[in-house]
């Protein structure tokens, strides 16, 4: 395995079918002896999945909203990301700070400036870097077939009950940022079937320089 591990990033709005692919990558590379560390955003640890339950349900202003996202941030790269890279495993992360820009900054409009600011203070890595995904896999879906798939699937949290322009602009700000990191990205097209669903986030992971490493 690489002495730095592999930290891959499934992105993308609630029924694009994230949850599902993430799985079966998972157990894909499980199945070949790898070590891998399944976990999401926000969440991950105690600290961060109790910070998960006030952001989905409770009212708060952008700016506290943006904050409590990075705490929970800061707390899972200091508890579980950071330490299963150390060690050289694969981490899959359902949603990153990529998110956090599509949803706080580009859905509920706040300062992308600020984030930014935060994003380099809660991400930074000596001497000066900023931990990101080696691959953030963006499963693009128009907003009203990820509405009609989760239509009677559960009671949607505060997110998922905005309304179809909220998520358009969420769609918009991951385009944002792919194109300020189009080598750290691959667009899935999460429109088509499971199974031609799969083979592209096979073929995007297939492609980066590492995964003989990981998948040989």
């Amino acid at each position: 395995m690489p002495s730095s591990g592999i930290f891959i990033s499934f992105e993308g709005i609630d029924g694009a079918g994230k949850s599902t692919h993430i799985e079966a990558l998972a157990a894909a590379l499980r199945a070949q002896g790898r070590t891998v560390v399944l976990t999401r955003e926000p969440g991950g640890t105690p600290l961060a999945e109790k910070l998960r339950t006030l952001l989905l349900h409770d009212a708060m202003d952008p700016l506290c909203e943006a904050l409590l996202m990075f705490a929970a941030r800061r707390d899972h790269l200091q508890q579980v990301i950071e330490p299963a890279l150390a060690r050289g495993e694969v981490v899959l992360c359902d949603r990153f700070t990529d998110a956090t820009f599509a949803y706080q900054g580009h859905g509920r409009g706040f300062d992308l400036d600020t984030l930014g600011t935060l994003e380099r203070w809660v991400q930074a890595l000596p001497p000066g870097g900023v931990r990101q995904p080696d691959l953030t896999l963006w499963f693009d879906l128009d907003p009203a077939i990820a509405a009609q798939r989760l239509a009677g699937a559960r009671v949607p949290d505060k997110f998922e009950a905005q309304p179809v322009a909220f998520f358009r602009r969420v769609a918009d700000g991951y385009a944002d940022r792919m194109a300020q990191d189009p080598g750290r990205f691959a667009r899935i097209g999460a429109e088509g079937t499971p199974d031609v669903v799969r083979e592209a986030v096979l073929g995007a992971c297939r492609s980066r320089p590492w995964w003989r490493e990981i998948a040989p």
